[in-house]
């Protein structure tokens, strides 16, 4: 009987039938899980597996021919094949970066724009320093270390309205002192 209620299942979904999608993928969820796991060896790499094969069935790319076999048996090999095909690209693609990582780049810098890009750090930093120490604090941390506006107000310990406000005065004095050292009117 379970072989009917999933031939049945399967026919909604090939019509778009959402809640058929739903249904089957909470019969199979589980097993399509653990087989794609034990092939991957990867929880993450798992779930994508399990979800490129309810998207294929989604999609239609997959098609179920009753007189083939259970349906179950074909389920756990379009798993099969979506978590090898998977594993291929991840492997292309690790390679690709390894082989991009050992490579000279073309692209890099020439040496006049390593000077003239030191020069201008050089010229940042003297205006950094001219700036109060709470709107150098904020800039060093948005800017050269990463942080969020959030979690800087967090780390600081202030609120997220006073760090905006210190980062557009900040901004305002470090573009208002660069144009004044390179001669420029604001």
């Amino acid at each position: 009987m379970a072989g009917q209620e999933d031939l049945h299942l399967y026919e909604r979904i090939v019509r778009q039938d959402a809640d058929a999608l739903e249904a089957l993928y909470d019969k199979y969820e589980k097993l399509l899980y653990s087989f794609a796991w034990k092939l991957t060896g990867d929880a993450g790499t798992a779930e994508e597996v399990v979800q490129e094969v309810m998207m294929k069935l989604w999609k239609g790319t997959a098609g179920y021919q009753a007189d083939k076999g259970k349906f179950s048996s074909w389920l756990l090999t379009m798993t099969r094949n979506a978590a090898i095909d998977l594993l291929r690209k991840k492997k292309r693609r690790d390679e690709q970066t390894v082989h991009q990582e050992t490579e000279p780049s073309s692209d890099s810098p020439a040496v006049e724009d390593l000077v003239e890009w030191k020069e201008k750090r050089e010229e940042i930093k003297g205006a950094m320093m001219k700036l109060k120490e709470e709107q150098r604090m904020v800039i060093q941390l948005i800017y050269f270390e990463g942080l969020s506006q959030q979690r800087t107000a967090e780390q600081i310990g202030i609120p997220l309205g006073t760090v905006k406000g210190r980062v557009r005065l900040a901004l305002k004095h470090l573009r208002e002192e660069l144009a004044s050292e390179r001669g420029e009117w604001q």
